[in-house]
């Protein structure tokens, strides 16, 4: 059963078109959370219930204050359930239409009830972070508060006294005391982004910290309770890091107790669409009246190959608002996707030279290769922009061209550009 509601003179108009939204959107809108009207509905929205128009005409969508408008020609069109789902999402909620992606947010649901840590894995990008959110939000400690920490983005130093808090004093420049992001989740859910970045020296304390679930403030004596529940993000094989001693085993089986898998956007084509309307809802300069993606230019965006995942797909869908200007309709003359792929002759070299089998290690680490180096390239060098492009810091992306060059990987002058 769908978890929206449709209103009665709804149901013959466009029975079609809800019956292929209520087989996708059933795991993703929570109950209660959204009802289908006719065009012509004058009861405004009763609490914190949205609700989506349908109405017969040339392909359109938008949004006001009250409800969302989605205008089409064919039910049986892509355009018209990408619409649909898109309008039906509320702000930060997960869109979707793949199968699988939609079997791991069902999957998702189900273990929300519980408080087992999760461990999420996918590549940069995929939507680690709102299937995080998902989780939290469809658990018993959704009116808690949800801390998200991106590990490779705290400063090294300072890890220690931002995860657990520190007393004042404590050391040089700790003029107050700080309760750290633990402490902060407390009653909540406690995500730890790019969970690999940690440092060793950390992981072993981090690891008592979730065991006993207290903490222990840098400068105090005794612990401090907490209750948390715990999500953590991979963009690298963590079984891997353990092999090769840069992550810690007991560590990984704390955290694993229930793995989740994103693929790569270019392998759910199913879910381009919907993301790509709602990025444009998201976007648009004005929300009433966002420009619609043609069905050709949804199939132009279904064949590219995504290195940038669903961030790179944000790209995409604003520079397309922005040529479409006054424009009702987003063709293929509008789509301008990132420069093409380009690999430095020497690491290109260096895949082919690899002889076969290959490790795991090392096919993952070409991997990281190809992406830095080619998103290095598109740009112009500059380590801090592309480090943003992939979602690490700057640190991180140095310590990745570093391993590159103890690997053998020459990455060329591309790689040597300023910040």
């Amino acid at each position: 059963m769908a978890g929206f509601g449709v209103a009665d003179n709804v149901s013959g108009k466009h029975g079609l078109l809800i019956q292929r939204a209520s087989a996708v959107a059933a795991t993703l809108v929570r109950e209660g959370s959204v009802t289908l009207v006719g065009a012509d509905a004058s009861a405004a929205p009763v609490g914190g219930q949205r609700q989506v128009a349908l109405l017969r005409g040339s392909p359109a969508i938008g949004r006001n204050a009250s409800r969302a408008v989605v205008s089409y020609t064919d039910p049986t069109s892509e355009s018209a359930l990408a619409m649909t789902l898109a309008a039906m999402a509320g702000p930060g909620e997960p869109i979707a239409a793949d199968p699988e992606s939609l079997a791991v947010f069902a999957l998702a649901d189900r273990l929300a009830v519980s408080d087992i840590p999760v461990l999420i894995n996918g590549p940069t990008g995929t939507g680690k972070e709102v299937l995080s959110r998902f989780i939290h939000a469809r658990s018993k400690r959704a009116t808690g508060p949800f801390i998200a920490v991106n590990c490779a983005a705290m400063p090294e130093h300072m890890l220690e006294a931002m995860l657990f808090g520190h007393q004042k004093g404590a050391f040089t420049g700790a003029t107050g005391a700080s309760e750290g992001f633990m402490r902060a989740a407390d009653g909540g859910t406690l995500l730890l982004d790019e969970i690999a970045e940690l440092p060793l020296s950390l992981q072993a304390k981090l690891l008592r910290a979730l065991q006993e679930q207290e903490v222990v403030p840098i400068g105090a004596t005794k612990p401090i309770p907490v209750d948390i529940r715990v999500i953590a993000c991979a963009n690298r094989d963590l079984p891997t890091e353990v092999a090769e001693g840069r992550f810690r085993a007991d560590l990984y089986y704390r955290l694993n107790v229930f793995p989740l898998s994103l693929r790569p956007l270019r392998e759910r084509a199913d879910d381009i669409a919907p993301l790509a309307f709602g990025m444009a809802l998201r976007h648009a300069p004005n929300p009433a009246r966002v420009p619609c993606f043609n069905e050709a230019s949804l199939a132009m965006l279904k064949l590219h190959a995504w290195a940038g995942n669903v961030r790179e797909l944000e790209n995409v869908v604003r520079r397309a608002l922005l040529l479409a200007g006054d424009s009702a309709t987003i063709t293929c003359d509008h789509i301008v996707f990132d420069s093409p792929a380009r690999l430095v002759n020497v690491a290109a070299e260096a895949v082919e030279a690899e002889p076969a089998p290959r490790k795991l290690s090392s096919v993952v680490q070409l991997s990281e290769a190809r992406a830095i180096i080619d998103t290095l390239e598109a740009c112009g060098g500059n380590r801090l922009r592309a480090a943003r492009e992939l979602g690490i810091s700057e640190r991180t992306l140095r310590y990745r061209l570093a391993s590159f060059r103890d690997a053998g990987i020459e990455i060329g002058r591309v790689a040597a550009g300023g910040r």
